[in-house]
């Protein structure tokens, strides 16, 4: 599925990443440690993608629109609702059957009876949420999650854990954390960056 060969990334004369390889296989779950600065949200963005080394090369057997990425920031629009965020990436995305996917996805993520509110009145939780129904919308081949536990409460937390856990085998996973222990059960690879 993904394949990188002495992946290296420069800003300017600022070195971000070097001489990074790793090889994930379909259904393979790759977690990513480090510390802040190390590199993680580069390297994820660049196996998504949405940036382009300066070293090395990158093989992804996977097309850009089958690629779910989850970043720090939630990418959902604040002035529209839920339901009105995800109808706009499920029709950019042409996802068959998309209010069914997406009432499923806001049924499961406990934000269907919120979905015609404003994100802005969202929580920083609920607003992950929605970050994570987004990300999943169209049935990604390769998920690439950008600390997906970050601002979820323990139930939200657990939401995530049981989807992670359902689909393990079945996509494609990358998954940087500060807390490897949560996804060390599902783990097929692991990834130390270094500082």
């Amino acid at each position: 599925m993904l394949v990188a060969r002495r992946l290296g990334k420069r800003y300017g004369e600022k070195r971000v990443l070097r001489g990074i390889d790793l090889e994930l296989s379909r259904g393979g779950f790759l977690v990513i440690t480090g510390a802040n600065g190390s590199g993680k949200t580069t390297l994820l963005r660049i196996c998504a993608g949405l940036a382009q080394p300066t070293e090395g090369r990158i093989e992804r057997d996977a097309e850009r629109a089958q690629v779910g990425y989850l970043a720090h920031e939630p990418l959902v629009y604040r002035e529209l609702s839920a339901l009105e965020n995800l109808e706009l990436y499920g029709r950019l995305y042409r996802v068959p059957e998309r209010r069914e996917r997406i009432g499923m996805l806001l049924e499961r993520y406990g934000l269907w009876d919120v979905r015609r509110d404003r994100v802005a009145d969202y929580s920083r939780g609920m607003t992950q949420r929605l970050a994570l129904c987004r990300t999943l919308l169209h049935d990604p081949a390769l998920l690439v999650l950008d600390e997906p536990f970050t601002a979820l409460d323990e139930s939200g937390a657990a939401l995530l854990d049981a989807q992670l856990a359902e689909l393990r085998g079945e996509r494609t996973l990358m998954v940087s954390t500060h807390d490897p222990g949560r996804v060390a059960s599902l783990a097929t690879a692991r990834l130390e960056l270094a500082a």
